[in-house]
């Protein structure tokens, strides 16, 4: 709104230029977030309560006994924050700006709908597992559609370490995305199971994918890295900066020991929309690395679940996802947290490395 607003002034007054700047409106959306997150948070705390938005807790962890009734669907307060910062900073009249906040409510929905379908019956189970993926799929597909016909989309397939390596995919590039949509929406999901432990490194991925967007919507940096160009996709990069304000602000409750947790109306949407900005730097692949928390969180459950039925009840690790088996073999929750952020951080770095290395 700002951009839209005063922008247009900057002929007359000078002032007002530096709103031309995708990173000065980034840095003030950033903490635009942060502070609207800290600010309304105890009010939210206070409002979940007074609704009884209590979490349910796995008797399989003795330890979580203690966080039994903690409120959940923290991520409608990420959701408001950042949806807040971007609407005063964006660029309102981008199309890939209003295609993110497409993905980021619409996966916000299905996990909206999925919490409170488990506080309505009072135990930990939400929609049916098809109905959620469905929802998901939908979403989705409805984004790419979108996406498919902006001019300035491509259909290629970005191949990390080689520059002059990009197979076009044609119409076959739809449903890859959309399982990369998918697919970290659930990672996320399947990582959100300690204190902090699922915004953390969505934080560093949203630093990552801040960087990524920005150098592909300028033609300068991009041709200069030799990664696509894509007009106007760098506007995007002020959404990436409130998703880390609104992250940060979140964390400063969600920290050890937890004062409300996202749920799934957090990690649906947070996983979703790194997908899709995955999609849009045209870096899908690099999101496993950035990602790679998610990745393995996820792999662990796979793994766990396929043994468990192929061995006839036999078990890989303790208990999946991942970060309970480390639980379970007596590591305190707080150091298990610390090492996947720090894990997650040297990940990023990995991923941002990728740049020079063609």
């Amino acid at each position: 709104m700002f951009f839209n607003l005063l922008a247009p002034l900057a002929s007359e007054w000078t002032v007002f230029n530096v709103f031309r700047y995708i990173t000065f409106r980034s840095v003030w959306a950033l903490a635009t977030a942060l502070v609207i997150s800290i600010v309304v948070g105890p009010y939210f705390i206070r409002w979940l309560r007074r609704l009884k938005f209590g979490q349910y807790i796995h008797e399989d962890v003795a330890a979580h006994s203690a966080k039994a009734g903690t409120p959940t669907m923290g991520g409608l307060l990420i959701i408001f924050s950042l949806s807040v910062s971007v609407l005063l900073w964006a660029d309102l009249r981008n199309p890939y700006v209003w295609m993110t906040m497409f993905v980021f409510l619409g996966f916000g929905l299905v996990g909206f709908v999925d919490d409170y379908t488990k506080i309505a019956h009072h135990k930990n189970k939400g929609i049916c597992g098809r109905t959620k993926l469905a929802g998901q799929i939908l979403v989705a597909a409805a984004a790419m559609v979108m996406l498919f016909n902006e001019p300035a989309f491509s259909t290629k397939l970005t191949i990390p370490f080689f520059k002059d390596v990009a197979p076009d995919l044609g119409w076959f590039y739809i449903p890859f995305a959309m399982i990369v949509m998918v697919g970290a929406s659930n990672g996320v999901n399947l990582t959100d199971g300690l204190d902090g432990l699922a915004i953390g490194p969505t934080i560093v991925a949203g630093v990552v994918f801040s960087i990524f967007i920005y150098l592909t919507g300028n033609a300068q940096f991009s041709h200069y890295l030799l990664i696509p160009y894509t007009p106007g996709v760098g506007e995007v990069t002020v959404f990436c900066a409130a998703l880390v304000g609104a992250g940060l602000g979140f964390l400063w409750y969600n920290a050890y020991p937890a004062q409300m947790f996202m749920g799934d109306v957090g990690s649906l949407s947070l996983g979703g929309v790194l997908g899709f900005l995955a999609v849009l730097c045209k870096q899908e692949l690099i999101l496993a690395v950035v990602g790679g928390l998610f990745v393995a969180e996820t792999l662990s459950v796979i793994l766990q679940v396929s043994y468990f039925k192929w061995s006839g009840g036999k078990r890989i690790f303790r208990m999946a996802p991942l970060h309970h088996h480390f639980e379970l073999q007596g590591i305190p929750e707080s150091k298990i947290i610390i090492r996947f952020w720090i894990t997650s951080a040297l990940l990023g770095l990995v991923a941002l490395s990728v740049l020079k290395l063609r």
